[in-house]
């Protein structure tokens, strides 16, 4: 064969790892550890957008796929961040970025874990270190970064519906473009794919669906839809395509390959081309194919984006592909942080420190806790098993545990049904997660006055996942419906006990806890009641004969902000014999310790700070604005200054949680400079 200009030097990683005798099929390789250096890739390094890889033969598309992987594992060793997804559809994007003229052909991504060699490819190569960083690229697609980016996404199901919004606008406009939406088996579950799917028929619109089928979201694939997937897999049979874009059911060459993959032991039947539900939908369904081969994928793509209608064409993929460690492990492997600055550095000893509990383990042993004392307790995720902290508890009690797969609305009318005959069901969700499943907290639990219980995860903001996952929302959105408690504990312990307090309550409640470690409280046993709707006044630091007197009410993780902004106030040179506050632990969103507000106000408060990690519109310092405007008596006598601190109007960016804060004016510098502007 002769070497084309674009070939790779004979010293780069994939040409000197293989014979030119080897068949393309042997040129991927297999890492077991992820690059410190930067690694040679001579070929990535000449595309500077998807044109210079339309005059690369089969042979260097592979290479690159070989060079990209590499640089994708050197890069999230830089940067840290989503990981196994990306390396499972390497080969994909390089596919389609062949064959399709983007950015005027759309290319939509589904949740956006798997587009960093997307970003790769469309000119954003060099920054690719710096993704998740507060000035680097983002997380997920987004639209202001990229012109190849068509649509933001961070949240799962999203992409066939706006990829038909797409392909309706254009055959509306007159333009023939080629709309390809790609999303996994674990976001296809989401109910919202499926709404689509239906549409797209009805509107016989010209749409390229690739499901990418890696048996995975971030966990494993569970459900009848994963079950029907494993069907279309072991039969040993796929749906090919002719050079007329007509399907032909034929024996899959490469069976044996995947055997190690089967779920089911069942013997299956050959299928017949109706036996599979995106032909029953009316799809015209190609597959399975194998995702890696890049001549196979060039074949079948070029062919499918020609045939009218809707068309799904199904891939199998390795989560993971080509990082040995990540193959083995995809779920531990889904995201990594990044490389420890040098594995070599000579170490000192430290001093044990007994590390802090992840708010996820604070909930994960309530659980289990609670699970023994009371067989009543039923628990519920939408696949969010590792990262809800319900591992333990799924492992000790499967009968009672409910992975509903990323099904957020079913989740939330699956535990209204539950409490309806007599147990406690327990949703364990991601606050941004709870905001697709709002309708069904109205209508199928609240409005019903049903027992069921939330435990709301990552609330506030979640640092470098950026503004689609932040957890801002959810007192706006939860306080204003009837007969709904919300809780904000101030770290583990009181974590653990607003668990138990709430699981306890018969009504529907929330605790709303943040992302990550908390302060290192010790969790006291055994389980406590709080009193519903009591505040704690943590300190009263000052004189009580000082002219200006603060009280400070504090919501969830800001209380202890709020004890070392005080304190600032309490030393500062200006306010030192001038002020007296009051650091209140508020403890509930709702109901509000109105007896409280009360007393302080009466008892001569001239300033209210309201602090929380929550945006100001809304929120938990709008509830306490209500309330002393429309029915305190004490308010309306002695009419003291009022201050709201949280996030302001805006999507936060991403970058660290401390940046994120700092950017807010939370952190306690700026919590500080608030309250000194306030008392001035």
């Amino acid at each position: 064969m002769q070497q084309s200009p674009h070939s790779p030097q004979s010293q780069s990683l994939s040409a000197s790892a293989v014979d030119s005798a080897v068949p393309l099929s042997k040129l991927q390789q297999t890492y077991a550890v992820i690059p410190r250096e930067r690694p040679q890739t001579p070929l990535l390094d000449s595309v500077d957008s998807p044109a210079d890889l339309k005059t690369f033969s089969s042979a260097e598309l592979m290479t690159l796929a070989d060079e990209l992987r590499l640089f994708v594992l050197y890069s999230a060793g830089q940067s840290g961040g989503h990981f196994g997804a990306n390396l499972g559809v390497i080969e994909l994007t390089i596919a389609l970025h062949y064959l399709l003229d983007t950015p005027q052909d759309q290319i939509v991504w589904d949740v956006g874990h798997q587009a960093y060699a997307h970003k790769v490819l469309t000119g954003r190569r060099d920054q690719l270190s710096t993704i998740r960083s507060k000035t680097g690229l983002t997380a997920f697609p987004e639209r202001a970064e990229s012109v190849y980016d068509t649509f933001g996404v961070g949240h799962s199901s999203t992409s066939i519906s706006a990829g038909l919004g797409m392909s309706l606008a254009l055959r509306y406009q007159g333009r023939a473009q080629t709309v390809a939406c790609i999303i996994g088996d674990g976001a296809m579950t989401g109910g919202m794919a499926f709404e689509a799917m239906n549409d797209a028929v009805q509107q016989d619109a010209d749409l390229m669906v690739i499901l990418n089928d890696n048996d995975m979201s971030i966990s494993c694939s569970i459900g009848g839809f994963s079950r029907h997937l494993a069907m279309l897999w072991e039969s040993g049979y796929q749906v090919d395509i002719s050079d007329a874009g007509e399907p032909i059911l034929c024996q899959r060459p490469d069976m044996q390959a995947f055997d190690r993959r089967k779920r089911h032991k069942e013997q299956r039947d050959v299928p017949q081309l109706e036996d599979n539900l995106f032909k029953a939908i009316g799809f015209t369904y190609f597959g399975p194919f194998d995702g890696h081969n890049i001549p196979e994928l060039l074949r079948v793509l070029s062919l499918a984006k020609q045939v009218k209608g809707p068309v799904l064409v199904h891939i199998y993929t390795t989560k993971g592909k080509g990082f040995a460690p990540a193959e083995l492990d995809p779920v531990g492997y889904h995201a990594i942080s990044s490389l420890p600055a040098d594995d070599n550095a000579p170490k000192t000893e430290k001093a044990a420190i007994k590390p802090s509990l992840k708010y996820s383990q604070v909930f994960g042993q309530f659980l289990c806790d609670k699970a023994a004392q009371d067989n009543k307790l039923l628990a519920i995720t939408p696949a969010m098993e590792e990262g809800s902290g319900m591992i333990e508890f799924a492992r000790q009690f499967p009968e009672r545990f409910f992975d509903v797969a990323i099904a957020e609305q079913h989740a939330v009318t699956l535990a209204g049904g539950m409490a309806t005959q007599g147990v406690k069901p327990i949703v364990a969700i991601y606050s941004t997660f709870l905001q697709r499943g709002y309708d069904q907290l109205i209508h199928d639990v609240a409005l019903q006055n049903l027992d069921v219980m939330f435990a709301i995860d990552r609330a506030g903001l979640v640092g470098e996942d950026g503004a689609t996952h932040a957890g801002v929302f959810d007192f706006s959105f939860l306080r204003c419906v009837p007969n709904m408690l919300i809780a904000a504990p101030k770290d583990e312990n009181e974590c653990y006990h607003l668990l138990n307090t709430c699981y306890e309550y018969q009504g529907c409640t929330a605790v709303r806890y943040p992302r990550g470690v908390g302060t290192g409280a010790t969790i006291t046993q055994p389980a406590q009641i709080y009193n519903i709707g009591e505040a704690v006044i943590e300190s009263v630091l000052g004189t009580d004969d000082a002219p200006k007197k603060l009280a400070l009410l504090a919501f969830g993780t800001m209380v202890k902000t709020a004890q070392k902004a005080a304190e600032m106030i309490a030393k500062s040179p200006l306010l030192v014999s001038s002020c007296q506050l009051h650091v209140v632990n508020m403890r509930w969103v709702k109901p509000l310790d109105t007896n409280l507000l009360e007393t302080l106000v009466e008892q001569g408060v001239t300033h209210i700070a309201t602090l929380e990690e929550h945006m100001i519109m809304g929120g938990a310092g709008s509830a306490v604005n209500e309330y002393l405007l429309n029915e305190s008596a004490a308010f309306k006598i002695h009419r003291p200054a009022i201050c709201n601190i949280g996030i302001p109007d805006r999507f936060v960016a991403h970058g660290s949680q401390a940046e994120q804060l700092a950017d807010c004016g939370l952190d306690v510098e700026g919590v500080f400079n608030q309250l000194q502007d306030l008392l001035s």
